[in-house]
């Protein structure tokens, strides 16, 4: 796909969950368009491998789930790169779906720690150093489940990306007299690792693509193409927005 270079030249951005699937290719993404990209995983099995090929590039091992690992995340990117102008919180777990009678205490708190908890912890350390270099965006990766077809979503998943959700128009609300922009992506299902391991069943997958007007899979690199847009300074004017990214699921 050919790409307008320098659409992010000079700025520094933060992308967690980046070792595959959606986080990988807004790597690829932000790199192709001048940004040097501090790419993390809570594996780091092959993430600087990963960072090699790509120009100007820094790996760093990051839980999302842990103050301590945020804390020395931000002093990262502070002493390597001076700046922090863009974040992309992506990292995101899902669990088998389940009904909500047989959902477990330990179920809701892994999720919720992943999806919920590293978006605040993120948030919070980055706004600092957003703050320091005058103003930032932040993109927050949530779902469609957050947003509607809720009698086929799993209710712990959507629970978790409706808290990305609305976190982020309070964080848009109470940052942008700072300069500091904070906008959802919501992806319909993207064709993943992550999707094809809990949808084991093509027959599932068909009957999720029933519920999808344009009846295919949705890509990595069309999410990619958004988390860019609003991660850019051509959407400078724009902040609390939720972006559904889905094939057209919610217009049914």
């Amino acid at each position: 796909m050919k790409v307008n270079a320098g659409r992010l030249a000079s700025k520094t951005a933060l992308i967690t969950g980046a070792a595959g699937g959606i986080g990988a290719e807004t790597a690829r993404r932000f790199a192709a368009e001048g940004a040097r990209v501090v790419v993390s995983d809570r594996r780091d099995e092959g993430l600087a491998a990963f960072a090699a090929t790509l120009p100007n590039a820094l790996a760093l091992k990051l839980d999302v789930t842990s103050e301590d690992d945020w804390i020395a995340a931000t002093a990262f990117v502070r002493e390597r790169c001076g700046r922090l102008d863009i974040l992309v919180n992506n990292a995101g777990l899902v669990a088998p779906p389940a009904a909500i009678e047989a959902r477990s205490v330990d179920d809701w708190d892994r999720v919720m720690a992943v999806n919920a908890r590293g978006v605040f912890l993120g948030t919070k350390h980055a706004i600092p150093l957003m703050r320091a270099g005058g103003g930032g965006a932040i993109v927050n990766i949530s779902s469609l489940a957050a947003l509607g077809q809720s009698q086929i979503m799993d209710a712990l998943y959507a629970a978790s990306k409706g808290a990305v959700r609305i976190f982020t128009k309070v964080t848009a609300a109470q940052h942008a007299h700072e300069g500091i922009r904070c906008n959802s992506v919501h992806p319909g299902p993207i064709d993943s690792e992550m999707l094809r391991g809990v949808w084991s069943d093509p027959a599932k997958i068909e009957r999720r693509l029933a519920r999808i007007p344009m009846g295919r899979l949705g890509r990595a690199e069309e999410v990619a193409a958004a988390v860019l847009y609003l991660a850019s300074d051509e959407a400078a004017y724009t902040t609390g927005v939720e972006l559904a990214i889905d094939g057209g699921a919610l217009v049914q």
